[in-house]
């Protein structure tokens, strides 16, 4: 078991159970796979493609998946958390080879896709995607792991089904939660730390799926979001962007259309959004996005982690130095990973509302009581949630074991 978890690039001393290093025979591509534990035999991470994507890499975010599915476990809950684990490939999600390369890799790791590895969206991958490549390779589902742990298979996978096909507001369920989850820390936090919701400002970079419904759900808590940040650049405006119409606009790598920005709406370049005056940041885009030599131009009061490991280990540091609290990945993004065991475990149906008042719950008590931990024991907020993390995990070797 992996826990000791750093956010940074270097090299991590602590074994994982399973890693795959592998080359694409047509492009030279690389990819890897690490499994960093199994739960019952099985285990769950996404599957990122970024070009710079590196083993040091999957295999961090593969430990913070441990964290994640240890964070959410319940006793007496239908949903029993599985291993962590991550793949990642070396590839532009631009490259117009990439379809094949994404197919040539799970491909090659079917048969602990079929019987491990329990998959998803992630970094430049879109689940839509995934779901036609692992139908062409002739495998039931990209986590068809876990349905030996179903009480009733059948029934499991029509609800993840019919909750897929749900919208909101043009706009799918099962790309909302994750950002639904953010947008929950976001507002706990803000209370924990006796600040007002409405009317604070926030900074997000990236819009795909986890930026983009953090920014709707942020908006319609009464937040201003005055700056998003793009692969094309950083769109600003102090009074409050339209979020609904720029998540009207986005592409599917979320790049958004400037032909609907509004007058009052101003552009300014790439590098500059750290720089932007707001509250609340949140980097939901890219991994080791905020260094030591960055640091020091943030703006806001308050970080919230949407992206994988944003914020590097002596960034962090420096940040707490200056009395900017940040509430960690593990925690703040982990929401899509429940939501897909709650659906198919059977703990809340394919409903809207009953996903919102979940996520919500959930969110708002992990959050609630990583502050509580924080301000008890003299710790960072990660410390905290670290050290809540380590007691669940050890609950649960307790009660299923794990390899």
């Amino acid at each position: 078991m992996s826990v000791a978890v750093e956010n940074a690039p270097a090299k991590t001393v602590v074994p994982s159970l399973l890693e795959i290093s592998w080359t694409d025979p047509v492009t030279g591509y690389k990819g890897y796979l690490v499994i960093d534990r199994l739960v019952r035999g099985v285990c769950s991470g996404g599957l990122r493609m970024r070009k710079g994507c590196t083993l040091d890499e999957v295999r961090g975010l593969a430990q913070g998946m441990t964290l994640k599915e240890g964070l959410h476990y319940r006793p007496g809950a239908r949903y029993v958390p599985l291993g962590g684990a991550k793949g990642g490939i070396d590839c532009d999600p631009h490259d117009p080879n990439m379809r094949a390369v994404l197919k040539r890799f799970l491909q090659s790791v079917s048969a602990l896709v079929s019987a491990h590895w329990t998959l998803g969206e992630d970094l430049g991958v879109q689940q839509k995607l995934i779901d036609e490549i692992i139908a062409e390779l002739g495998l039931e589902s990209s986590v068809q792991a876990v349905y030996p742990l179903l009480e009733d298979r059948a029934a499991a996978t029509e609800r993840l089904s019919r909750a897929f096909e749900i919208e909101i507001d043009a706009v799918g369920l099962g790309e909302l939660v994750g950002g639904l989850g953010v947008a929950e820390s976001v507002l706990t936090a803000l209370d924990a730390l006796g600040r007002r919701r409405e009317g604070s400002r926030v900074v997000i970079q990236g819009f795909g799926s986890m930026g983009g419904a953090t920014a709707r759900y942020l908006s319609q808590a009464g937040l201003l979001v005055v700056g998003i940040s793009d692969a094309n650049g950083v769109i600003v405006n102090p009074q409050g962007l339209d979020v609904e119409a720029l998540l009207a606009s986005r592409n599917s790598f979320g790049e958004i259309d400037r032909e609907v920005l509004r007058p009052e709406d101003a552009l300014v370049p790439r590098d500059q959004w750290l720089r932007i005056e707001t509250d609340v940041l949140v980097p939901a885009a890219i991994s080791y996005c905020i260094t030591a030599e960055n640091q020091h131009e943030i703006a806001a009061s308050l970080i919230v982690e949407a992206a994988n490991m944003p914020v590097l280990k002596e960034a962090e540091e420096m940040l707490l130095a200056r009395g900017i609290p940040v509430v960690p990945d593990f925690v703040s993004n982990s929401a899509t990973n429940a939501w897909w065991w709650w659906m198919l475990f059977g703990d809340i149906d394919a409903d809207a509302q009953q996903s919102e008042a979940m996520i919500r719950r959930e969110m708002s008590r992990i959050v609630s009581d990583m502050f509580v931990r924080s301000v008890r024991d003299g710790s960072s907020l990660r410390d905290a949630a670290l050290a809540f993390t380590r007691e669940q995990l050890l609950a649960i070797d307790a009660q299923y074991g794990t390899a």
